[in-house]
């Protein structure tokens, strides 16, 4: 997953981005709202984590012009400001959520994972794509309940895949979510990362776990539906309990 951190103290943004990219997100730098608005518009940013004073337009300001070039990632608020009124400012303009400094950096971990989750319209911290599964906190794969061992390169592709199930991602997309910004990207990778992945999780491609779109890119199976009636047929809050009489 790729994130931007904006925020101009030079010291916290690159521990931070630091601590972010060893936990295995892709993480771009910007100390001024210019800057982010360059990010946003030239790579595929997941999540942006935005600080509310920066030097040159206020986070707020920032957030609001994001939101009407049509940037609709979560962005999350990272500011020393405990005053309710800047968070009540911030989420107003289009912000998801808010930290405030000093952070523990799990609570901040957990609370981007969980947007990342609910923007992918799972809200738990299991993901799901037909018969695999990937436990985000274990960073662990199964298919069928078998674990597969994927290297850090092929996890991060397969996580874009999966958060998106049931859609296509573009070979540009998956690019952006391996390199930062200071790196020389090679198109060619995603499709050796891709053959890998699908030698280890489908050897016998009997699953049908990644698709290729001819022309548009590659597309995992949706989430399988959840059952909503139990084993008796009957659905929550409708049981002998819950029935009523339809007078």
């Amino acid at each position: 997953m790729r994130l931007l951190i904006v925020e101009d103290d030079t010291d916290l943004r690159q521990s931070l981005a630091a601590s972010l990219r060893t936990a295995g997100f892709v993480v771009d730098e910007a100390s001024t709202a210019a800057e982010a608005e360059y990010f946003a518009a030239e790579f595929a940013v997941q999540l942006g984590i935005v600080d509310l004073g920066l030097p040159d337009r206020s986070g707020v300001e920032l957030i609001t012009s994001l939101r009407a070039s049509g940037c609709e990632f979560p962005i999350l608020i990272l500011t020393a400001r405990e005053h309710w009124q800047d968070k009540v400012n911030g989420l107003n303009a289009g912000a998801d959520d808010y930290v405030v400094k000093p952070f523990n950096l799990d609570e901040l971990k957990a609370r981007i994972n969980a947007l990342l989750r609910r923007t992918a319209g799972q809200a738990q911290p299991v993901l799901r794509a037909g018969p695999l599964e990937m436990h985000t906190q274990a960073r662990e794969v199964r298919v069928k309940g078998q674990v597969v061992a994927l290297t850090a390169y092929e996890y991060r592709l397969l996580e874009m895949l999966v958060m998106r199930a049931g859609r296509v991602v573009s070979k540009q997309e998956l690019t952006d979510q391996l390199y930062d910004q200071d790196f020389e990207r090679d198109s060619n990778v995603v499709e050796v990362l891709l053959t890998r992945l699908r030698k280890k999780l489908d050897p016998d491609r009997a699953l049908g776990l990644i698709e290729t779109v001819r022309g548009q890119g590659y597309r995992m199976p949706r989430p399988p539906e959840p059952d909503l009636a139990d084993q008796d047929g009957q659905f929550p809050g409708f049981g002998d309990h819950g029935s009523r009489n339809p007078d």
